[in-house]
């Protein structure tokens, strides 16, 4: 049962859809060709080409990739800043660019670490610790800024496909369609102590016999979580094409939601409550909870199109007022906030990637997105509302499947830069440090070497 229900997973997540007919349109004349997810190999070297956020959609069939060698010790790369108008595409080769430069952006791999746990589906981050969950049994801890593994979570079940830590909880979803939660606390170390399954058994043979549909686990497996600490509520979404709503002092499902015709692939909640969730059907919608509705406090106030391409990843910046949808065409588009009105409006949209676009985080001003193309990206959001890509992170030989980060590391907290983790389903899990420097300063030297942890 769990190894179908993980084979439905992943078909979902890389197969590509029909346009929809009765979706609002964002002018697909300009719209790119959906590329294979296949793995394309060239002989063809692999150029970093200059990427920035536009409202034209301009081909990227030039593009090519090499997928790199496994075990190779990555050295220092460079990458520079850009700058041009906005919404326009310009791809140039950097070597056009070198002699124009005020900064660099430097990057390279930490750290690779092989389990035998098979493909990473998941990650999370909190207070120090990232948590990894994967195709077995098993939650792995991994203490920062050290990167070593501290302890492991265990349960029946396996594939552990999606995972959220809030303040003393961790919360993980599995195959089975059910969620794992825990309770951690501090005693000189981390220890986890687990508290529930939700649903319960008990309330879901209940609610069977009723004919209710709240406490009953999803019908398809669970895609995402999403946490809304301030209204004291957990999100599930499913390919079963809804969204539950679970009250975490209780651990009950208070509603269900019916949120798209096509399977649910990710959900993500704003500070002020609004919900977005992003389907198969090649649309975003826009949900807000109101308290006086009665079983059905959830309503939908509008749907986003995007670009007919099923949309598998979504994350918003740290102030809220950009949302980023990764497709499947390795597009990722995104929509602002309007400071007065609050409505969302198209901005434009992120080109680079070759495959689909299945995960992405954010941190200050840094987008990060992992993709089918086994490569990751280190976006820029300037001050004036244009992105640059800055890095390309190049060393995993499978597709991106998870991605958290977050800004500083140890020993120079004020540097500018971020630190990556990445997730494979080739099963290795990277750290990954991007670094901006000045020119006259020099590249960012390779202090220490990077190692490669079978295990």
């Amino acid at each position: 049962m769990i190894d179908e229900s993980f084979h439905t997973i992943f078909a979902f997540a890389l197969h590509r859809d029909t346009k929809p007919k009765d979706m609002a349109s964002l002018d697909s004349r300009n719209s790119p060709p959906n590329p294979s997810f296949a793995i394309r190999e060239t002989s063809a070297a692999h150029k970093f080409l200059r990427c920035i956020s536009s409202k034209e959609t301009p081909s990227f069939s030039h593009f090519s990739y090499t997928p790199p060698p496994r075990l190779s010790t990555s050295n220092t790369h460079t990458s520079p800043i850009f700058s041009s108008p906005p919404h326009q595409c310009s791809c140039t080769p950097v070597d056009n660019l070198l002699n124009n430069l005020e900064s660099t952006y430097t990057y390279r791999c930490l750290s690779s670490v092989l389990k035998k746990d098979g493909q990473i589906l998941s990650i999370a981050m909190s207070n120090g610790l990232i948590y990894t969950g994967s195709a077995t049994n098993l939650i792995r801890l991994w203490k920062l800024p050290e990167f070593t593994e501290c302890g492991q979570l265990k349960t029946k079940a396996c594939m552990v496909v999606a995972l959220q830590v809030s303040h003393d909880r961790v919360y993980a979803a599995y195959a089975d369609g059910k969620i794992r939660v825990w309770r951690r606390s501090w005693d000189g170390a981390f220890k986890h102590i687990r508290l529930a399954t939700i649903p319960s058994s008990g309330g879901y043979f209940r609610s069977f016999i009723a004919r209710k549909d709240k406490m009953i686990k999803h019908a398809g497996p669970i895609t995402s979580l999403a946490i809304n600490i301030s209204d004291d509520i957990l999100y599930s979404a499913s390919l079963d094409k809804t969204v539950k709503v679970w009250r975490i002092s209780d651990l009950k499902c208070i509603e269900t939601i019916k949120a798209h015709l096509e399977p649910v692939n990710a959900i993500v909640v704003a500070d002020d409550g609004i919900l977005y969730t992003a389907s198969d059907d090649a649309s975003i919608r826009v949900w807000r909870r109101n308290f006086c509705s009665g079983e059905r406090p959830h309503s939908l106030t509008v749907t986003l199109p995007a670009k007919h391409s099923p949309v598998k990843t979504l994350t918003l910046n740290s102030d809220n007022r950009v949302l980023y949808g990764g497709c499947t065409d390795g597009f990722i588009h995104y929509w602002l906030t309007g400071w007065f009105s609050g409505q969302l409006q198209y901005g434009g949209a992120l080109q680079g990637h070759t495959h689909a676009v299945l995960c992405m985080a954010n941190v200050a001003k840094y987008v990060i997105s992992g993709s089918a193309d086994s490569t990751s990206r280190v976006w820029v959001r300037e001050s004036e509302g244009q992105h640059t890509c800055v890095a390309v992170l190049v060393g995993h030989r499978g597709p991106i499947r998870c991605v958290t980060a977050f800004l500083g590391r140890s020993e120079d907290d004020n540097e500018d830069g971020c630190t990556i983790c990445t997730g494979s389903l080739d099963g290795v899990l990277k750290l990954w440090r991007v670094t901006r420097t000045n020119k006259e300063s020099g590249y960012f030297s390779q202090n220490a070497c990077d190692y490669f942890d079978l295990q």
